[in-house]
This record gives C-alpha cells, structure tokens and sequence, in this order.
C-alpha cells in the first residue's frame, strides 16, 4: 500500500476517532445482539477466551478488544490510526478492564512469528490494497493452531455497491471491497477454514433506513445503526433472517450477502 493511501486512511480515522461518544458504547451489543450475526459466528469457532492472547487490527475504536478483556484475554487494541488506539484504551478504562494499545501497520505487523493465540480484524482488509498480505501476516504471528478470525464486506451485491457510492462522506475512496474467493486464498494458507455470508433479505433494514425512515448513508453510518437500534429492528431482522438461511443453501448465493466472516486455525 502506498504511503499517500496509508496517510489517507489514516487522518480520515484520526478524524473519526475525534468525534466518538465513548460513553455511547455499548460492547457487548457489537457480538451478541441480533445484527451482529458476523460477529456472533465468531464466538461459536473460538471457544473459550479466558487467558488467550488476543490481536485485535485495525481496533477502530475499540469495541472488539473491550469485549475479549471482558471475557479474560489478554489483548492488544492495533490500529494504523494512532487517535483510535487511544480512544480504545480510553474505552477500556471506562469499562474497567485493562488493554494495551500499539500503532501497527496490518501489511507488516511489528510482532514476532507465533506470539498470539487468535487474531482479530473486523472490516479491515477492505481498507487495505493488499489484503492478502495482511492475510499472511496474520497467519505468521499466530501461534500453531491459533485461529484468524475477520469479517468483511463483499463486491457482489448492486444494492450494497449503490449505497457504498452514495456514501462518500463515511468511508474512504480507496476502500474495496472483497472477493469471496479470498476464502480460497485463506485455505491455501491455514490448515482448516470456516466461514459464512451474512445479510441477503436481511438487507430490506437498509431500503427500510434510506426509503421508509429518510436516514441518508452520510447521515448515519448504517452498519452502526443496526447495532444500536437492534431492539426496535429485532423482529424484522428475525423473520428475515430465516429467509436468508433458506437463500444461502442456494447455488452461489452467498456471493450476494453482504459481508463475509472467516474462522480460519494455523
């Protein structure tokens, strides 16, 4: 990744960072409500967390590392943008649980080989132009059978595609979504892979925000909304969900989901 992409992404989640109600931040809304189904598919695969080291890259503001310190890891907030490392360590504290935090570029992280029992990225390889590299990077500081665990959004949909273009002001212009194929990149790499799509018919929630509610994309990040609001969107999330269960046991359905969450053990 150039250094003008690296900068750029960087001062736009600098920027970010300065505005982030940390006493807004509910933690554990981000992994078990219903609107985290990406999420709530990582738990399944990872166990129990007590006492494992933890990388979590690209830590935004810290919701994922929090979460993990509260079920006993030991855990390290990462992120290229140095103003979210430090409202994640503030996040931390207002939970009472303790963190480190490092400034770690994900296409060449400042860690030795084998020194993490699971690494975490949530919606960050789209950020990166050589998200295969980080991939690899991730495979080189896990400890033997430690687990890589992300989730991201996928190219496929037109519907996601128009509303990331109507989106400018809460996203980066250099930002690409993934290729489902990149599953079989992580299986050339990592001794066992399991993964899931999330979010077909479920994407109704989001023409419901834009047609129905009138909440434009550069108003509201939507992919906060959705956990925030996951009370109120509980009961059409539920019925639509089970539609996209039916969907994905469809020939390449899943391609057409929104996001794509990976487990995958070294």
């Amino acid at each position: 990744m150039s250094e003008r992409i690296l900068a750029k992404e960087r001062d736009f989640h600098d920027r970010w960072a300065a505005g982030i109600d940390i006493d807004g931040i509910r933690v554990t809304d981000y992994f078990e409500v219903c609107t985290a189904p990406e999420n709530r598919f990582i738990l399944q695969h990872l166990g129990n967390l007590q006492g494992k080291t933890i990388l979590d890259l690209g830590c935004g503001a810290g919701e994922n590392s929090v979460y993990f310190a509260i079920q006993g890891a030991n855990c390290v907030a990462a992120d290229y943008s140095p103003k979210m490392v430090d409202v994640a360590l503030k996040l931390a504290a207002n939970n009472r649980v303790s963190i480190s935090g490092k400034v770690v570029n994900a296409m060449s992280i400042d860690f030795p080989d084998n020194c993490f029992d699971v690494v975490y990225a949530a919606n960050l390889l789209h950020h990166l132009t050589e998200p295969k590299q980080a991939i690899c990077e991730m495979h080189r500081v896990l400890k033997p059978g430690g687990k890589a665990c992300f989730w991201d959004p996928l190219k496929h949909n037109p519907i996601i595609n128009i509303y990331r273009r109507m989106a400018t002001n809460v996203r980066t212009e250099d930002e690409t979504p993934l290729d489902i194929q990149i599953v079989d990149f992580v299986g050339h790499i990592f001794s066992e892979v399991r993964y899931d799509t999330f979010w077909l018919a479920t994407l109704w929630i989001f023409l419901q925000f834009y047609f129905i509610e009138r909440v434009h994309p550069n108003q509201e990040r939507y992919w906060k909304k959705i956990i925030t609001e996951h009370e109120r969107l509980a009961p059409v999330y539920h019925r639509l969900e089970k539609l996209d269960r039916a969907f994905k046991k469809l020939p390449f359905s899943k391609r057409m989901a929104w996001n794509l969450a990976v487990v995958a053990t070294k």
